[in-house]
């Protein structure tokens, strides 16, 4: 009987090691900086690789790495049904154009879901819920704002008993978008739907990983998880 063949390292074609791509994605994902300021700091560290090399890097690998870390993520909640979602959407501005970037946050903070759009009509609020839905499972309750595409999809399936209005209860995904704000004014805006998707699902997964409350815990608790988070990051795609 053969032996299960090994997955290929998507590192394989690569020159640079595994360590300095995961830094590098690392640091452009999740920090307020641009694709130069990146390539300064390194060049500081002795790692000299041209700002381009940091763009093509993010866009390769940012999508890998976030989907391994939603994978685990998942599976560690899986039948977990006592989560309470918060939905909103936020205006993003491309090309002068403004969309509407869908989020759903738990009441933990974390961000489950993100989905672009052009309008925020039923249509999208439904096909964003669905899509959250089937990713994560049922939760016991779902808090939105007074838009009335929300009501209009939770309806259709069957979760209006769940949905719950009410002022400053939606609270927790508006704080939630001010690290997505933040990077959005390092990147100076965005100027692609698909781009913006792509880079929403990817920060809102790394800002995850790394998001230990440090303001709820003492330092040596937080010290301990920031130590985990990064080691847990250094070992992906391994």
């Amino acid at each position: 009987m053969s032996r299960p063949r090994k997955p290929a390292s998507p590192f394989r074609y690569f020159n640079s090691s595994p360590e300095v791509i995961r830094l590098v994605v690392m640091m452009y994902v999740r920090f307020p900086l641009s694709l130069r300021n990146v390539e300064d700091l390194l060049f500081e560290r002795g790692i000299d690789i041209c700002h381009e090399t940091v763009r093509h890097w993010w866009n390769r690998f940012g999508p890998l790495f976030a989907a391994d870390i939603r994978r685990q993520r998942i599976s560690r909640m899986r039948g977990f049904r006592q989560w309470r979602w918060h939905l909103d959407e936020m205006y993003v501005k491309l090309n002068g154009e403004m969309v509407y970037l869908w989020r759903a946050v738990d009441h933990e903070g974390e961000v489950l879901e993100s989905f672009v759009s052009k309008t925020r009509d039923k249509k999208a609020a439904l096909t964003f819920m669905r899509k959250a839905l089937r990713r994560h499972g049922r939760p016991e309750a779902i808090t939105t704002d007074g838009l009335r595409s929300y009501k209009a999809a939770m309806v259709e399936l069957g979760n209006l008993d769940k949905q719950e209005i009410g002022p400053w209860a939606n609270n927790r995904v508006e704080n939630s978008h001010l690290p997505f704000r933040r990077r959005e004014r390092a990147m100076l805006r965005f100027r692609q739907m698909k781009s913006l998707q792509k880079f929403a699902s990817v920060h809102a997964n790394v800002h995850n990983h790394f998001s230990s409350e440090r303001h709820l815990i003492d330092r040596q608790t937080y010290k301990t998880r920031r130590s985990a988070a990064l080691a847990e990051w250094q070992s992906l795609k391994a």
